[in-house]
Protein backbone atom coordinates (compact mmCIF):
# COMPACT_ATOMS: atom_id res chain seq x y z
CA UNK A 1 0.00 0.00 0.00
CA UNK A 2 0.71 3.58 -0.61
CA UNK A 3 1.08 5.87 2.40
CA UNK A 4 1.15 9.69 2.29
CA UNK A 5 2.77 11.27 5.67
CA UNK A 6 1.93 14.84 6.71
CA UNK A 7 3.92 16.85 8.97
CA UNK A 8 2.45 19.48 11.72
CA UNK A 9 2.74 23.12 12.62
CA UNK A 10 5.46 25.09 10.55
CA UNK A 11 7.16 21.42 9.59
CA UNK A 12 8.30 20.15 6.39
CA UNK A 13 9.33 16.33 5.13
CA UNK A 14 13.29 16.89 6.30
CA UNK A 15 11.67 16.93 9.77
CA UNK A 16 10.43 13.13 9.67
CA UNK A 17 14.08 12.42 9.92
CA UNK A 18 14.96 8.88 9.25
CA UNK A 19 11.44 7.77 10.00
CA UNK A 20 10.08 7.23 6.49
CA UNK A 21 13.49 4.85 5.92
CA UNK A 22 12.73 2.93 9.30
CA UNK A 23 8.93 2.36 7.77
CA UNK A 24 10.04 1.17 4.49
CA UNK A 25 12.84 -1.11 5.89
CA UNK A 26 9.89 -2.37 8.68
CA UNK A 27 7.06 -2.30 6.33
CA UNK A 28 9.00 -3.80 2.51
CA UNK A 29 5.65 -4.41 0.94
CA UNK A 30 4.54 -0.55 1.60
CA UNK A 31 5.86 2.21 -0.18
CA UNK A 32 5.96 5.65 1.84
CA UNK A 33 5.74 9.04 0.53
CA UNK A 34 5.56 13.10 2.35
CA UNK A 35 4.16 16.23 0.88
CA UNK A 36 4.95 19.63 2.34
CA UNK A 37 2.38 22.00 3.79
CA UNK A 38 1.87 25.68 2.04
CA UNK A 39 4.51 27.97 3.35
CA UNK A 40 7.32 24.77 4.74
CA UNK A 41 9.86 22.93 2.56
CA UNK A 42 9.07 22.47 -1.48
CA UNK A 43 5.80 24.71 -0.94
CA UNK A 44 7.70 27.57 1.09
CA UNK A 45 6.58 29.84 -1.88
CA UNK A 46 2.91 29.33 -1.47
CA UNK A 47 1.04 31.28 1.25
CA UNK A 48 -0.52 29.23 3.53
CA UNK A 49 -4.51 28.82 4.04
CA UNK A 50 -7.32 30.20 6.07
CA UNK A 51 -8.57 26.51 6.81
CA UNK A 52 -7.12 22.86 6.68
CA UNK A 53 -9.52 22.42 4.05
CA UNK A 54 -7.68 24.07 1.67
CA UNK A 55 -4.92 22.59 2.89
CA UNK A 56 -5.98 19.73 2.49
CA UNK A 57 -6.85 20.42 -1.45
CA UNK A 58 -3.34 21.94 -2.03
CA UNK A 59 -2.17 18.07 -0.41
CA UNK A 60 -4.31 16.37 -2.65
CA UNK A 61 -3.52 18.24 -5.76
CA UNK A 62 0.40 18.24 -5.26
CA UNK A 63 -0.11 14.41 -4.70
CA UNK A 64 -2.31 13.48 -7.46
CA UNK A 65 0.41 11.33 -9.22
CA UNK A 66 0.19 8.97 -5.92
CA UNK A 67 -2.57 5.67 -6.84
CA UNK A 68 -5.53 6.01 -4.94
CA UNK A 69 -6.65 5.00 -2.11
CA UNK A 70 -3.74 5.74 0.03
CA UNK A 71 -2.96 5.63 3.35
CA UNK A 72 -2.42 8.52 5.39
CA UNK A 73 -0.32 9.74 8.64
CA UNK A 74 -0.61 12.78 9.79
CA UNK A 75 1.11 14.35 13.07
CA UNK A 76 -0.74 17.57 14.67
CA UNK A 77 -1.88 19.73 12.38
CA UNK A 78 -0.88 17.26 9.58
CA UNK A 79 -3.40 14.77 11.37
CA UNK A 80 -6.08 17.35 11.01
CA UNK A 81 -5.30 17.78 7.34
CA UNK A 82 -5.46 13.80 6.52
CA UNK A 83 -8.56 13.50 8.88
CA UNK A 84 -10.42 16.25 6.94
CA UNK A 85 -9.01 14.33 3.97
CA UNK A 86 -10.24 11.14 4.94
CA UNK A 87 -14.02 12.37 6.19
CA UNK A 88 -14.04 14.63 2.89
CA UNK A 89 -12.84 12.35 0.50
CA UNK A 90 -13.25 8.40 1.73
CA UNK A 91 -12.26 7.39 -1.69
CA UNK A 92 -9.20 8.40 -1.80
CA UNK A 93 -8.08 7.20 1.64
CA UNK A 94 -7.19 3.37 2.77
CA UNK A 95 -6.22 4.03 6.01
CA UNK A 96 -5.90 6.30 8.80
CA UNK A 97 -3.17 7.03 11.54
CA UNK A 98 -3.52 10.55 13.41
CA UNK A 99 -0.20 11.37 16.00
CA UNK A 100 -0.72 13.56 18.19
CA UNK A 101 -3.37 15.65 16.67
CA UNK A 102 -6.23 18.28 18.40
CA UNK A 103 -9.34 19.50 17.03
CA UNK A 104 -12.03 21.97 18.53
CA UNK A 105 -13.73 19.15 19.61
CA UNK A 106 -11.46 19.88 22.39
CA UNK A 107 -11.38 23.41 24.72
CA UNK A 108 -8.51 25.64 23.62
CA UNK A 109 -6.12 25.23 26.98
CA UNK A 110 -5.97 21.32 26.09
CA UNK A 111 -5.01 21.72 22.65
CA UNK A 112 -1.85 23.71 23.55
CA UNK A 113 -1.36 23.91 27.25
CA UNK A 114 -1.68 27.11 29.10
CA UNK A 115 2.02 26.67 30.27
CA UNK A 116 3.28 26.76 26.51
CA UNK A 117 1.54 29.94 25.58
CA UNK A 118 4.01 32.44 27.04
CA UNK A 119 6.98 30.15 25.74
CA UNK A 120 5.76 29.59 21.89
CA UNK A 121 4.98 33.31 21.63
CA UNK A 122 8.97 33.80 22.87
CA UNK A 123 9.63 31.34 20.07
CA UNK A 124 7.60 33.27 17.35
CA UNK A 125 9.36 35.98 18.37
CA UNK A 126 13.24 34.91 18.57
CA UNK A 127 15.19 36.09 15.68
CA UNK A 128 17.87 33.92 15.93
CA UNK A 129 16.53 30.73 13.77
CA UNK A 130 18.93 28.22 15.73
CA UNK A 131 18.07 29.43 18.95
CA UNK A 132 14.41 28.73 17.90
CA UNK A 133 14.86 25.61 16.61
CA UNK A 134 16.14 24.26 19.69
CA UNK A 135 13.32 25.66 21.50
CA UNK A 136 11.08 23.80 19.41
CA UNK A 137 13.46 20.81 19.94
CA UNK A 138 13.25 21.32 23.58
CA UNK A 139 9.23 21.64 23.90
CA UNK A 140 8.58 18.95 21.79
CA UNK A 141 10.75 16.59 22.75
CA UNK A 142 10.64 14.76 25.76
CA UNK A 143 14.44 13.42 25.23
CA UNK A 144 17.74 14.76 25.56
CA UNK A 145 18.53 16.90 22.54
CA UNK A 146 21.34 15.41 20.10
CA UNK A 147 23.12 17.28 18.84
CA UNK A 148 22.84 15.87 15.24
CA UNK A 149 19.19 16.19 15.24
CA UNK A 150 19.42 19.76 16.57
CA UNK A 151 21.70 20.77 13.47
CA UNK A 152 19.73 19.02 11.17
CA UNK A 153 16.67 21.14 12.46
CA UNK A 154 19.00 24.35 12.64
CA UNK A 155 20.04 23.38 8.59
CA UNK A 156 16.68 22.81 7.62
CA UNK A 157 15.54 26.48 8.91
CA UNK A 158 18.34 28.35 7.45
CA UNK A 159 18.04 26.63 3.97
CA UNK A 160 14.08 27.10 3.29
CA UNK A 161 13.15 29.04 6.19
CA UNK A 162 9.30 29.58 7.59
CA UNK A 163 8.11 32.88 7.83
CA UNK A 164 6.61 33.92 11.13
CA UNK A 165 3.44 34.92 8.75
CA UNK A 166 2.85 31.99 7.71
CA UNK A 167 3.27 30.44 10.65
CA UNK A 168 0.63 32.27 12.29
CA UNK A 169 -1.89 31.63 9.31
CA UNK A 170 -0.77 27.79 9.78
CA UNK A 171 -1.74 28.61 13.72
CA UNK A 172 -5.16 30.45 12.66
CA UNK A 173 -6.27 27.46 10.61
CA UNK A 174 -5.66 24.92 13.12
CA UNK A 175 -7.51 26.99 15.56
CA UNK A 176 -10.49 27.15 13.95
CA UNK A 177 -10.25 23.48 12.73
CA UNK A 178 -13.37 21.53 13.71
CA UNK A 179 -14.05 18.20 12.29
CA UNK A 180 -17.58 17.29 10.50
CA UNK A 181 -19.27 14.47 12.77
CA UNK A 182 -18.99 11.56 10.93
CA UNK A 183 -17.00 8.43 11.02
CA UNK A 184 -14.50 7.62 8.86
CA UNK A 185 -15.07 4.67 6.38
CA UNK A 186 -11.49 3.47 6.48
CA UNK A 187 -9.47 1.71 9.45
CA UNK A 188 -8.87 4.41 12.27
CA UNK A 189 -6.01 4.56 14.87
CA UNK A 190 -5.09 7.63 17.15
CA UNK A 191 -1.80 7.51 18.69
CA UNK A 192 -0.19 10.39 21.31
CA UNK A 193 1.71 10.18 24.30
CA UNK A 194 0.32 11.04 27.74
CA UNK A 195 3.27 12.90 28.50
CA UNK A 196 2.98 15.59 25.61
CA UNK A 197 3.76 19.03 27.23
CA UNK A 198 2.27 20.97 24.31
CA UNK A 199 -1.40 19.24 23.80
CA UNK A 200 -3.38 17.51 26.37
CA UNK A 201 -3.41 13.40 25.46
CA UNK A 202 -7.24 13.95 26.41
CA UNK A 203 -7.51 15.96 22.69
CA UNK A 204 -6.23 12.63 21.05
CA UNK A 205 -9.23 10.95 23.75
CA UNK A 206 -11.51 12.88 22.38
CA UNK A 207 -11.00 12.44 18.35
CA UNK A 208 -10.86 8.97 18.98
CA UNK A 209 -14.54 8.84 20.77
CA UNK A 210 -15.67 10.91 18.15
CA UNK A 211 -14.57 8.76 15.29
CA UNK A 212 -15.29 5.65 16.72
CA UNK A 213 -11.57 4.39 16.82
CA UNK A 214 -8.83 2.85 19.30
CA UNK A 215 -6.41 5.19 20.72
CA UNK A 216 -3.15 4.61 21.75
CA UNK A 217 -0.85 6.37 24.45
CA UNK A 218 2.66 6.12 25.10
CA UNK A 219 3.60 6.11 28.61
CA UNK A 220 6.38 9.03 28.34
CA UNK A 221 7.59 10.46 24.83
CA UNK A 222 6.92 14.30 24.09
CA UNK A 223 4.26 15.60 21.34
CA UNK A 224 6.82 14.43 18.19
CA UNK A 225 6.72 11.28 18.59
CA UNK A 226 8.38 9.74 15.62
CA UNK A 227 11.39 11.34 17.01
CA UNK A 228 10.94 10.36 20.98
CA UNK A 229 10.23 6.48 19.62
CA UNK A 230 9.74 6.00 15.91
CA UNK A 231 9.63 2.25 17.10
CA UNK A 232 6.75 2.38 19.55
CA UNK A 233 4.90 4.16 16.71
CA UNK A 234 6.46 1.30 14.01
CA UNK A 235 4.86 -1.48 16.56
CA UNK A 236 1.50 0.16 16.13
CA UNK A 237 0.91 0.63 12.84
CA UNK A 238 2.29 -3.17 12.39
CA UNK A 239 -0.64 -3.99 15.10
CA UNK A 240 -3.51 -2.25 13.38
CA UNK A 241 -2.19 -2.47 9.65
CA UNK A 242 -0.66 -6.02 9.21
CA UNK A 243 1.72 -5.93 6.82
CA UNK A 244 0.01 -9.04 4.76
CA UNK A 245 -3.22 -7.37 5.05
CA UNK A 246 -1.87 -4.34 3.39
CA UNK A 247 0.31 -6.39 0.85
CA UNK A 248 -2.77 -7.88 0.25
CA UNK A 249 -4.65 -5.19 -0.27
CA UNK A 250 -2.75 -3.34 -2.56
CA UNK A 251 -2.91 -6.72 -4.83
CA UNK A 252 -6.60 -6.75 -5.02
Amino acid sequence: MDWLLIRGLARESAHWGDWPEQLRRARPGDTFHTVDLPGTGLARDFRPPNSIAEARQFADRVTRWLPRPVGLIGLSLGGMVALDWALNRPADCASLVLISSSSRLSPPWRRMRPAQWAPVMRMLAQADSDTRERAILALTSNRPIRGEVAQQWQAIQRERPVRRGDVMRQLYAASCYKPPLKVPKMPTVVLTSYRDRLTDWRCSRDLAKALECPLELHPDAGHDLPLDDSPWLIEQLNAYFPVDECVQARTD
